[in-house]
């Protein structure tokens, strides 16, 4: 709880502002097609690494509840 928790969250943390990063270099280049095709694949990376960080929680909480553990101070309970 208090080590994987941070870390899932620093990692979705991570993805989210590759995400806006791609979408603000997908729109700041408009002209130059080299800036919008690595802006398109930021923005690919971010959206995949925000579904790896909610897959995890997901299985987390999967095994949680599997297991009768208790989940006391786990997020989105």
């Amino acid at each position: 709880q208090f080590i994987l928790n941070p870390l899932i969250l620093l990692a979705f943390a991570i993805a989210f502002l590759v995400f806006f990063c791609g979408i603000f270099q997908f729109i700041a280049s408009q002209t130059t097609d080299a800036g919008r095709v690595e802006g398109k694949r930021k923005i690919f990376w971010g959206l995949f690494g925000m579904f790896i960080m909610f897959a995890a929680y997901g299985l987390i909480r999967l095994i949680l509840v599997t297991f009768g553990i208790p989940s006391s101070g786990y997020p989105f309970n």
